[in-house]
């Protein structure tokens, strides 16, 4: 099995995880589609998108399967007046992950992140272990203390998602 770049910063905090592996086109692509390849809930299965507030910078917006961002909650997440989705073409040289790979953990820089708040209700999720194919499900409590993220209420239904222009829209990463 792959070892990624998160994979090896878990290892080395001595974080207990499993590894998904998983083979998808980029066509069929969606946290949805990857949390159904590897078994797990979709509600436990978090896609890491990428979000940049006017005050506060760029951050991690880490949701459910099968939703999307609300970038009002997000805004008052980061206590930011705007939040809006970084455009695909600007994540891979912001984060250093392709789509597919988006994950807070590892990043080129260490962006605020913040984690629907969910997670909070789950023992264990699953993100995206930073490349395309492979999947990482580890307690809730870790991912947080791992990546600094604070749990707040961002999830929203797809079409109330406004903006999303599918950026990082891996099984979490």
């Amino acid at each position: 099995m792959r070892k990624a770049n998160a994979v090896r910063l878990l290892d080395a905090a001595g974080v207990t995880y499993t590894l998904h592996e998983y083979d998808i086109s980029m066509e069929e692509f969606s946290a949805e589609a990857v949390a159904d390849l590897i078994g797990l809930p979709r509600a436990h299965v978090f896609k890491t998108l990428v979000a940049t507030g006017r005050d506060t910078g760029p951050c991690f917006a880490v949701v459910p399967a099968g939703t999307g961002v609300d970038l009002g909650a997000l805004a008052t997440a980061r206590r930011d007046k705007r939040m809006e989705m970084v455009p695909l073409r600007d994540v891979e040289p912001l984060t250093g992950y392709l789509r597919g790979g988006v994950t807070a953990l590892g990043a080129r820089k260490r962006f605020a992140v913040v984690l629907d708040a969910s997670a909070a209700d789950l023992d264990a999720i699953a993100v995206s272990a930073g490349v395309k194919g492979l999947q990482v499900s580890l307690a809730t409590s870790a991912y947080v203390q791992m990546t600094g993220a604070t749990l707040s209420p961002i999830a929203a239904e797809p079409a109330a998602a406004a903006g999303e222009s599918g950026q990082g829209l891996t099984g979490s990463g």
